[in-house]
């Protein structure tokens, strides 16, 4: 028995300390090495402390900020150690009454605006962290942005289309609006 556990053990021990340490250890050298922004988090550092991470949607809700995507993470919104679906499905009436109740939000922030609701205001993605909106949704909420910070809404859709994102490599993916970015832009237009 004696012959059989010692091999054992010493095996168990040497890949725990080569799989677990040194591996991780090695990896986590190599991408910090490699890619210093993405290894750290990819955080955006504003007065020498971190305020949020370009991979990572923000809860905005007041009028004078462009607001993104809903989050489906509980019980806060945009937590990364949550991260997940709704998993409702297109039929779910949970589903149709929460994007009901996202467009009365909508409405009600701007009643004057009487066009369509871009989807991706009313539906979380399926990380339920998207830090991205599309054009149509930072369009659809331009005049509230203006009306709340006093700007002329050409001076808005200036700041979208210098904050706009197309397709990665020309084809992947939508063209996309970083909504952190571009609210951190407002404060910093209106300051």
């Amino acid at each position: 028995m004696k012959t059989l556990l010692r091999p054992a053990v010493s095996l168990f021990v040497l890949l725990s300390l080569l799989c677990g340490v040194a591996y991780p250890l090695l990896v986590t050298g190599m991408a910090r090495l490699a890619f210093p922004f993405a290894a750290q988090g990819s955080l955006i550092i504003r007065d020498g402390r971190p305020i949020g991470s370009v991979l990572i949607g923000q809860n905005f809700t007041d009028p004078k900020y462009f607001w993104g995507r809903p989050s489906a993470t509980t019980p806060q919104p945009y937590n990364a150690a949550a991260s997940s679906g709704s998993n409702l499905g297109p039929t779910n009436p949970a589903l149709v009454d929460a994007i009901k109740a996202r467009i009365e939000a909508l409405r009600a922030a701007d009643p004057t605006n009487q066009r369509a609701v871009p989807i991706d205001l009313v539906t979380a993605s399926a990380s339920g962290l998207d830090p991205h909106i599309s054009p149509a949704a930072a369009d659809y909420q331009t005049e509230r942005v203006a009306r709340a910070r006093q700007l002329d809404p050409q001076t808005v859709r200036q700041l979208i289309a210098r904050h706009s994102e197309g397709r990665d490599l020309g084809l992947f993916g939508e063209p996309r609006v970083h909504v952190l970015k571009l609210n951190l832009a407002l404060d910093a237009t209106t300051r």
